[in-house]
């Protein structure tokens, strides 16, 4: 008979239940295995793989064999406690409930027409983790939805021109992009930007009581050098698009004004905050180990949540993390972090994957994907650490020291960016220096 060991004896050794005088029985009546009783004397498996039953059930109160794959996931959770829980409380599972209660097949196209919502997503996530869906570019996929409702109220005329725009154009190019890169950019906020900028631009013309046919290159210029911000730059997309279709003639954008860095955290402000990222045990593990990385390396948000234990190297006297090409030396409180964060169990249900993926350093909520950037630059900023600024100001630092290419190979960025960010770091000591010199050169009063 197996006997789960509740106690230690005088000699340190463990022992069972019925030898410290414990009669409890711990054996399963449902399934005999052995373990702490989860209810009715059943145990954490057979109560969680009954939940799951009525969880997914169908009208005929029989799970569909196409959500076959999420029963089996769910039941076969590592933790059954945490996986209990998620089903009794969580209110993704209402919705879940809901649409197996309906008996409909599960498809994109199903979800797509719910209201977009938290819900709705992690859903569609969870039925794409465990291969029930397949998967999609979903910051792609919800800009078609964004722009009729952008249309609701604009003439007839640029909805037929830029519904083409964004499907033949914009998401064709986008989705290309998105099938070669390794961890693909979150496109839709430029794709929108985009969208917006060209019903801009009509209205412009209508005001103007301008045709396609009739914009020449003064127009272009005229709308250009209107522009209070860089955004109206982006009509070059569009009418890169009329141009191929024959729409317009052939026409201009000037290049987008250059501009530097607007806002660097002081160095004053920088490396307090990033001793406190290194030592203050209040603060959350992962938002401690990104602020390091942040404060220091200045990658790319993007970047910074894809992240994975593969690219974190323990091993030898030192800790390295691969941002590019080549490893960055860790400081050793740094290292003690990630590895916390690559070895700790994960407090959400784990659910088996049909196709492995990565495991994240910074997890999102939604099964098997990363922090959203949006996400990431939200839980940094409450705990006080602002991105942007803290990004600017690592770049500016290290491109005070190194050369234009091991910037880009050290931190990932594009070569090109990493010189410009050389140049101004060099300027901008340079006039630091000249300023420091025409002071001392200054007779005292």
């Amino acid at each position: 008979m197996v006997r789960p060991l509740i106690a230690r004896g005088d000699d340190g050794d463990e022992v069972c239940g019925p030898c410290v005088g414990f009669a409890a029985d711990y054996t399963c009546k449902q399934c005999d295995r052995a373990g702490n009783p989860h209810s009715r004397g059943r145990c954490a498996h057979c109560v969680l793989a009954e939940r799951v039953n009525a969880l997914l059930a169908g009208p005929d109160g029989a799970i569909s064999p196409q959500l076959k794959p999420l029963a089996t996931a769910l039941a076969g959770a590592p933790s059954p406690f945490p996986a209990i829980q998620w089903i009794k409380e969580n209110p993704n599972t209402k919705l879940l409930a809901r649409l197996t209660t309906e008996g409909h097949e599960l498809t994109h196209d199903l979800l797509d027409e719910l209201p977009p919502s938290r819900n709705q997503r992690y859903i569609r996530q969870l039925l794409v983790h465990t291969g029930i869906l397949e998967e999609r570019h979903e910051d792609l996929e919800r800009i078609s939805g964004w722009l009729e409702h952008e249309l609701a109220d604009k003439p007839a005329a640029h909805a037929s021109l830029v519904r083409p725009f964004l499907h033949w154009f914009l998401l064709r190019q986008a989705r290309q992009r998105a099938a070669t890169r390794h961890h693909p950019s979150s496109a839709d906020r430029d794709l929108r930007r985009r969208v917006s900028v060209a019903l801009d631009f009509l209205a412009w013309m209508d005001q103007r009581g301008l045709t396609l046919a009739d914009l020449a290159q003064e127009h272009i210029d005229a709308w250009t050098t209107g522009a209070t911000s860089q955004r109206r730059y982006l009509i070059r997309y569009f009418l890169k698009w009329t141009t191929s279709r024959r729409l317009t003639r052939e026409l201009t954008v000037p290049s987008i004004p250059r501009q530097e860095p607007q806002s660097l955290l002081d160095e004053d402000d920088r490396w307090p905050l990033l001793q406190r990222c290194l030592t203050d045990d209040d603060l959350p593990a992962d938002v401690r180990a990104a602020g390091v990385i942040t404060l220091l390396f200045g990658p790319s948000t993007k970047r910074l949540c894809h992240l994975t234990p593969e690219q974190l190297k323990l091993g030898g006297e030192h800790a390295h993390l691969m941002l590019g090409r080549h490893p960055v030396l860790l400081p050793s409180r740094l290292a003690g972090l990630l590895r916390h964060l690559a070895e700790q169990p994960q407090l959400r249900p784990q659910l088996s994957r049909v196709h492995p993926g990565p495991r994240w350093l910074f997890p999102d909520m939604v099964p098997g994907k990363p922090i959203s950037t949006h996400g990431m630059t939200q839980k940094l900023g409450r705990h006080g650490i602002p991105v942007r600024t803290a990004r600017n100001a690592a770049l500016a630092a290290l491109a005070a020291d190194l050369p234009g290419p091991i910037l880009a190979d050290v931190t990932g960025m594009h070569r090109h960016t990493a010189l410009r960010w050389v140049a101004y770091a060099r300027r901008d000591w340079a006039e630091y220096l000249a300023a420091r010199a025409a002071d001392e050169d200054t007779p005292p009063l």
